[in-house]
């Protein structure tokens, strides 16, 4: 795999054939601008980090899949979220421009992050209008930018665009996770909120597969899928986005940070899946 584009928001690995395949990692970036400025130790602040997910796609190219990653740290500012979507409480002035509020900033997960997942505050100041505004400027707007392209390309040379957006989550949920507190998560979550952003049959054919690997599979619980499934994708158009969540008690260690003994399995299944989505995508395309 060779990075055709690498920018300070994104790097971007083609497939030398494509298929009408995307694949992207919004959250798997360890690293910190220098303007971050939080209260907490730059270690404590990778627990928002999809760990290894750029790792286990990366053989996204090699099937002929496009592979997106986001080169700057999740809880600097976050990418899978409309721009509009802040936490005011946040703010030092008024915000503006366009607000767009999801419902995240009540467990501190909006555009930028308020706290943790365990709860502790990132900050232990406001955040100036300008520094925001760089930070959409900057980071959010082009990895967003990057992603609409590529579907839309693909779009257009295919007749149809497949999108599977990459991420990893916590094994029980914490303080501020989605749905309340210390909820066991099964080892994949599929997202297409509620049926609105792919055909079931793309979600099926991943749920299928995962679960005769031996996976516990569920869908839209609890995570539907946010701003990148649903921003880009138009399933009647035939711009279908799928959120894949992997459970990090499949691949990681005790500590959260290292590779455990099931890495490899999964990087095989994972491996196997890609294929399969590519061949499906492949088919669907436009004669």
């Amino acid at each position: 795999m060779s990075a055709s584009i690498q920018t300070e928001a994104f790097s971007l690995h083609t497939a030398l054939q494509a298929v009408p395949l995307v694949m992207d990692s919004p959250h798997s970036s360890p690293h910190f601008p220098s303007d971050f400025n939080a209260c907490l130790p730059l270690d404590d602040l990778r627990d928002g980090e999809d760990v290894f997910i750029d790792a286990l796609w990366s053989h996204a190219p090699q099937h002929g899949a496009h592979l997106l990653l986001a080169e700057f740290a999740r809880t600097y500012i976050d990418p899978n979220r409309h721009i509009g979507d802040l936490d005011l409480s946040m703010m030092d002035g008024e915000w503006p421009h366009t607000y767009v509020p999801s419902g995240k900033a009540h467990i501190g997960k909006s555009l930028i992050w308020r706290t943790l997942d365990d709860g502790r505050p990132i900050y232990d100041r406001k955040l100036r209008i300008d520094e925001v505004q760089q930070r959409i400027q900057r980071y959010a707007l082009p990895y967003q930018a990057q992603l609409q392209k590529l579907i839309d390309d693909h779009h257009q040379t295919f007749g149809v665009c497949y999108h599977i957006n990459c991420h990893s989550m916590n094994a029980v949920s914490g303080k501020m996770g989605e749905g309340g507190a210390g909820i066991a998560r099964a080892d994949v979550v599929l997202g297409d909120r509620d049926g609105t952003t792919c055909d079931a049959e793309f979600t099926h054919l991943v749920k299928d597969f995962m679960q005769g690997c031996g996976y516990e599979v569920k869908i839209n619980d609890p995570f539907k899928g946010v701003e990148l499934v649903r921003a880009f994708s138009n399933p009647a158009q035939g711009k279908h986005s799928l959120q894949v969540e992997l459970n990090k008690r499949l691949y990681t260690d005790a500590t959260g940070r290292g590779k455990g003994a099931s890495y490899d399995k999964l990087a095989h299944d994972l491996q196997q899946l890609t294929a399969v989505l590519a061949q499906f995508a492949k088919s669907k395309a436009a004669k």
